[in-house]
């Protein structure tokens, strides 16, 4: 991972945009904070005037989409799905994704990894963007009627849902949206569901090694920042197995700073992996 790329991650964790507010105690309160951090989010893509075509290529946005993705993939898309970028890595780099394929994104946030897994897909093939949040779906919406992205489509709804039915999926992608699910197993059941047998996940993600304090699970900022629910790397590799995938492959693994000011976030990781649903 170059510098360009790790400066770009820990962005993401330090974004803060999160009122004081007290500590998260249950699920729904952490889905209300997420919801809340990822509508500004939306917003801040809805105003964009940089990147995207037009863009110099220098860092304009100050988005995730800097330094984790080429600069022509930035310009494939539009400024707006560029600044609501939110992800700690580029899934679509590291998948083999086929023309004819049916490809879903788990928190698909403005659409970017959409919009770049359409292009691979091809007309012949489909994409469909996953996301609870109101805000990011209809931009993503908009996105995908500027780009006339027609192979493209957008629902609103939980990655512990899917509203897909069993074996419909080639593959499926997610950036960094895990981190923000205290129920990952349940998503990971989800995804083995509705793939095809020889189906594949491509995830980029935070994880941990060890534990975190107390005290940043319960802090609704460092959960937004998809650090505050990063599941400890060895459980979170295991809950894909036992959601019946093969063992994952590890794609990267990079910390995303030296842990120095805390005693924890050297800890902080950003996991990319492949795994496989047997045939």
């Amino acid at each position: 991972m170059t510098t360009d790329e790790r400066n770009a991650l820990n962005s993401v964790i330090s974004s803060g945009e999160v009122a004081a507010r007290p500590p998260l105690t249950d699920n729904e309160q952490i889905k209300v904070a997420v919801q809340e951090h990822y509508s500004k989010v939306a917003d801040r893509g809805s105003e964009a005037d940089c990147c995207g075509p037009q863009a110099s290529g220098d860092d304009c946005c100050g988005t995730a989409a800097n330094g984790l993705y080429d600069l022509d993939e930035v310009a494939a898309i539009t400024p707006e799905a560029a600044a609501a970028s939110a992800g700690c890595g580029n899934p679509t780099a590291i998948s083999d994704v086929k023309p004819g394929e049916t490809v879903v994104d788990l928190g698909s946030g403005g659409g970017i990894d959409c919009f770049l897994a359409a292009k691979m897909v091809g007309e012949s093939g489909k994409v469909i963007g996953i996301d609870m949040t109101i805000k990011m779906i209809e931009l993503a919406r908009e996105n995908a009627e500027k780009l006339e992205a027609h192979n493209v489509q957008f629902k609103l709804a939980p990655i512990e849902a899917i509203p897909i039915p069993d074996s419909q999926v080639d593959v499926i992608i997610s950036n960094c949206v895990l981190a923000l699910v205290p129920n990952k197993p349940r998503v990971f059941a989800e995804a083995f569901r509705v793939l095809k047998p020889g189906g594949r996940i491509f995830i980029s993600d935070m994880v941990t090694h060890g534990e975190l304090p107390a005290e940043v699970i319960a802090d609704a900022a460092q959960w937004v920042s998809c650090v505050g629910g990063a599941g400890n790397r060895d459980q979170y590799l295991q809950q894909i197995i036992e959601a019946g995938f093969e063992t994952p492959e590890t794609i990267s693994e990079v910390a995303l700073s030296s842990g120095e000011g805390t005693t924890w976030a050297g800890s902080v990781y950003s996991l990319s992996l492949k795994a496989v649903k047997p045939e």
